[in-house]
């Protein structure tokens, strides 16, 4: 199979495999950027990705939102940050495409510890090993914005399939589809993966009424019938999360290890599931977001998941891993386990029948 953007095909994977897809959420390299202990849960969160990445070999890497905590960063270009938090995948040279979180490019806070006695912030930044500033210029504190990070991700770095998205779509950054084609014939789609803004930072938290009308045109022009199978993947999960999420324990037939919080689902629901349920087509949907649950649940006729916290950065401490993808081209299926930063698997699930 390849992977590539509709209809352009972009990469090759290994004829008549699996083709694997590893999920990376809530990385939040950049957090705490002016500490001691922030740039270490970077080199952390590094660690997580190199082993899952060497253990499971996979054919793309999907970075599912929140990869930076650009609300902690005290530079301008959260680039840099950005940057470090692909350079696993892209030194092993896999492919890979992102999609924006709500931490992503919010607007910057500024640390208590940086206030002087009148209570007026400091004027210049302080020095830091990840810093463009030498300490003595004045920072400007404004972030980066979505459209600059996903520039600057695409224009230098040729494995990234990510895309800006449609300019009229509102969230409208990281809204594109991509297509997994056969090994055997490029031109014979295995599966879509559609990849949608679900705001957050400098957007409310929502997939816009627009989005899900861009998602329906876009199913319509590509898999007009309905026989591609279609994957989904977004940052804050939608409202339908809250109403499939186990009680207390996991149990089938959910599959998953962690239920210790309540779902932070969107601010509101627009239509977007109302129109992935009427496809037969959509197998599951992919979010982040919340950082202590990690489980796949149906809901009517396709999955809800949660990937896993992947990084050091952010809230909890639970054990770290990543949610893992395999489609398998004649039959269709669809697979998915966890692998943990200590080599572990669990929670493997079939998302198709």
């Amino acid at each position: 199979m390849t992977v590539g953007e509709t209809p352009e095909i972009n990469a090759q994977m290994r004829a008549g495999a699996p083709f694997k897809i590893v999920l990376f959420a809530d990385l939040h390299f950049g957090e705490s950027a002016w500490t001691d202990w922030g740039p270490l849960q970077d080199v952390n969160s590094s660690r997580v990705m190199s082993t899952v990445l060497d253990d499971e070999a996979p054919d793309l890497v999907i970075y599912l939102g929140d990869v930076i905590t650009a609300n902690n960063i005290a530079i301008a270009n959260a680039s840099l940050y950005w940057d470090q938090a692909i350079s696993p995948t892209r030194a092993r040279g896999i492919p890979w495409a992102s999609v924006f979180g709500n931490h992503d490019d919010a607007a910057f806070e500024w640390p208590l510890e940086w206030f002087s006695s009148p209570g007026i912030p400091q004027l210049h930044c302080p020095t830091e090993a990840n810093s463009s500033y030498s300490g003595e210029e004045e920072c400007d504190f404004r972030g980066t914005p979505r459209l600059e990070l996903m520039k600057k991700e695409i224009d230098h770095n040729v494995l990234s399939h990510s895309k800006k998205g449609p300019e009229d779509l509102w969230p409208s950054i990281s809204n594109y589809v991509l297509n997994v084609s056969s090994s055997h014939d490029p031109n014979i789609a295995v599966a879509y993966l559609y990849f949608l803004d679900s705001g957050g930072g400098s957007y409310p938290q929502v997939i816009s009424s627009a989005q899900a009308e861009w998602f329906l045109h876009k199913a319509q022009e590509i898999n007009p019938d309905s026989r591609v199978p279609e994957i989904v993947f977004w940052h804050i999960p939608s409202k339908a999360y809250e109403k499939v999420a186990p009680k207390s324990a996991i149990k089938r037939p959910c599959v998953g290890s962690i239920n210790t919080e309540s779902v932070a689902a969107q601010e509101a629901e627009t239509g977007i599931m109302d129109i992935l349920v009427s496809r037969s087509s959509v197998k599951a949907v992919f979010v982040g977001h919340n950082h202590g649950l990690d489980w796949c649940c149906p809901y009517q006729r396709l999955w809800l998941c949660y990937a896993r916290h992947s990084g050091y950065g952010g809230y909890g401490d639970w054990a770290r891993g990543a949610r893992i993808l395999e489609i398998t081209e004649k039959p269709f299926s669809l697979k998915s386990w966890i692998r943990m930063e200590d080599g572990a698997v669990h929670s493997q699930v079939t998302l198709t029948t």
